[in-house]
């Protein structure tokens, strides 16, 4: 997890499917905030069009290593 540590959770489920109701069930307020923050370095690094299905592929991969894989997803 994000954070390592017990914390407010998000009220309802910030992404469709099986997905989402992970986040749900396992990421903090705070650690969806800090998703969103690195959500928008990369859309803004790799120019993506978040609308785009390819990019909507390409960020749900890098959300679910961000939030479950431990850390800094897509970092150089």
């Amino acid at each position: 997890m994000v954070l390592g540590r017990e914390a407010e959770g998000l009220e309802r489920a910030p992404w469709p499917g099986e997905l989402g109701q992970r986040i749900l069930a396992s990421v903090s307020k705070q650690g969806w905030q800090r998703w969103l923050a690195r959500q928008t370095m990369l859309i803004n690094e790799y120019r993506l069009v978040a609308i785009e299905p390819e990019a909507r592929k390409f960020l749900a991969a890098e959300m679910e290593k961000f939030l479950f894989g431990g850390g800094e997803a897509g970092a150089d």
